[in-house]
């Protein structure tokens, strides 16, 4: 798809890190999108946009994961799956599966809350990917949902429902009214969004599984179908694989969008944005490049707006994370300790899980940046006791982490671990060194293919850390390189996440703490039209 020299363009992806499964809407002149997030807590982020190339992240809908004994430790695999975004009768909407559990909704009056609590509203094994409509001529709403094989012995179908207008509960049994099975060469129907448009019920619907499959329409005049099929998305001669699941959102001007995600590997579910036109061939849609996705395009026709991407650097003012950073299970109060200067104090918790980090549910994470990037932080070990410990990581099926322990006489030391995918307990990825003032500087390069390499710096000055001036790695002052370059890995479902842990052997007494302060990620290649 051609693009005039003058015309003001956007490159994919536009959220280029782990937005998986999104949903979007429109409420006046702003956009707004949810993503899953599985196991990880807060759950449910908000993000908001004027322009549909640049978000920001504004919030969470949902504080804590129910109910609390499920989630006390990492469920990748479980928790939010695949939300639906909508605004109805003055009010924000999401609804979402749990497959263990059944079908959620929590409601807000405006984006940043206060949301409620999650409401049940169908109970049942392997019920994910609802999504709600309501028929403002009728009055009437519906309610759609794709199935779980891995719970419930069912996938490749859709289930329609009636559901009481308040949102609440369901009025009937359900219907398959979209059944892949019967569609020849489709598998893994999933992730329906139904819309209403020119006399029509649509849903818009993935199939063939999220690293090859394509996006499908579908379309009845009646909700309970009949319903007719079209592939309107595929990844034909391009490197978008997939492309998968999103949301189609009309701007104030006419003007018709659709934003999916394509799965990357370690980088996990990543966001792409693609025109879109109705009439194509009968009055279906078309999206992107005549069912091809674009690398780039002409951007929205909206008002301009200032680059804009969710935050990543953090100084913790008072203790407190920013909104990017989420726990792998429900917090306990302790983990963080609120004062009155910046920087992160973590509890060094006891835990006899300390040999695994896939386990311990105090890890504080945020998404792995797309673009080559270099993460650092400036970690301080407080906690006296023999076997504490705490740093960065690389999180995922296989990990690894670099930061301090306390050693058995009292002394300080740079320990660089890992773990594979299969194995049970860390192995050094690289003999412990002195770490005689207690602090060190950590750092992480992370290039293409999300290979990393980590170093450290452990003469840190008192105060700002001029990362310009910091050494070439090979003298004092500087940083040097730790154990050889580990390959992030995604988890189930998830990408590879960034990771603050402290920890402490099990046992008695006083827990102490470990300080973090002035995170930051500086991405390597600047995108120019951001």
């Amino acid at each position: 798809m051609s693009v005039r020299p003058d015309e003001p363009v956007y490159r994919n992806p536009v959220l280029d890190a782990d937005w998986s499964d999104p949903d979007v809407i429109r409420v006046g002149d702003d956009f707004y999108l949810t993503a899953s997030s599985f196991g990880r807590v807060p759950g449910l982020p908000l993000l908001h946009s004027r322009d549909l190339v640049n978000w920001t992240l504004v919030g969470h809908a949902l504080q804590r994961l129910e109910p609390e004994s499920e989630f006390a430790v990492p469920r990748h695999d479980r928790g939010v799956w695949a939300p639906s975004l909508r605004h109805h009768d003055g009010r924000f909407w999401i609804f979402w599966g749990d497959p263990d559990q059944g079908i959620f909704q929590v409601n807000a009056p405006e984006i940043r809350g206060p949301w409620t609590r999650p409401h049940l509203v169908k109970a049942g094994k392997g019920l994910i990917d609802p999504c709600p409509l309501w028929d403002d001529e009728t009055g009437e709403a519906y309610l759609v949902h794709a199935w779980a094989k891995s719970r419930s012995g069912v996938k490749n179908r859709l289930t329609g429902h009636r559901m009481h207008p308040h949102g609440t509960e369901l009025l009937d049994e359900g219907k398959v009214i979209v059944d892949g099975d019967r569609i020849p060469g489709w598998f893994t129907l999933e992730g329906p969004k139904l819309y209403q448009h020119d006399g029509w019920f649509w849903i818009l619907a993935p199939a063939g599984g999220v690293e090859t499959g394509w996006q499908g329409a579908f379309r009845s005049r009646a909700f309970f179908g009949p319903y007719e099929e079209k592939v309107v998305l595929e990844q034909k001669d391009t490197d978008v694989n997939g492309p998968h699941q999103g949301g189609w959102v009309r701007t104030p001007s006419g003007e018709d969008w659709f934003l999916h995600f394509q799965q990357r590997g370690a980088y996990g579910r990543v966001v792409h944005l693609q025109p879109m036109r109705w009439g194509g061939g009968g009055g279906w849609p078309v999206i992107g490049d005549d069912g091809a996705p674009v690398a780039e395009h002409r951007r929205p026709n909206l008002p301009p707006q200032q680059p804009a991407a969710p935050a990543t650097d953090d100084d913790f003012p008072g203790g407190r994370p920013g909104r990017q950073w989420q726990w792998t299970a429900n917090p306990r109060d302790g983990w963080a300790t609120h004062h009155s200067a910046d920087g992160l104090r973590l509890t060094c918790v006891r835990t006899s899980d300390a040999h695994d980090l896939r386990a311990l549910p105090n890890v504080l994470t945020q998404r792995l940046p797309g673009p080559p990037c270099t993460v650092e932080v400036d970690l301080r070990l407080d906690d006296g006791e023999p076997g504490a410990r705490a740093g960065l990581a690389v999180l995922g099926d296989a990990y690894s982490w670099i930061g301090l322990e306390r050693g058995p006489d009292g002394t300080v030391r740079l320990v660089h671990r890992f773990a594979e995918t299969v194995a049970e307990r860390e192995r050094d990825a690289a003999p412990p060194r002195p770490a005689p003032g207690g602090r060190a500087r950590l750092r992480v390069d992370i290039g293409a293919g999300a290979r990393c390499r980590f170093s450290y710096d452990t003469q840190v000055p008192y105060g700002p850390y001029d990362t310009e001036d910091a050494g070439d790695g090979t003298g004092e002052g500087g940083f040097r390189p730790s154990g050889q370059v580990f390959a992030a890995t995604p988890w189930r479902w998830v990408g590879a996440l960034l990771g603050l842990v402290a920890l402490a052997p099990t046992g008695q007494g006083h827990a102490g703490t470990a300080t973090f302060t002035q995170f930051r990620i500086r991405i390597q290649e600047k995108r120019a039209d951001r």
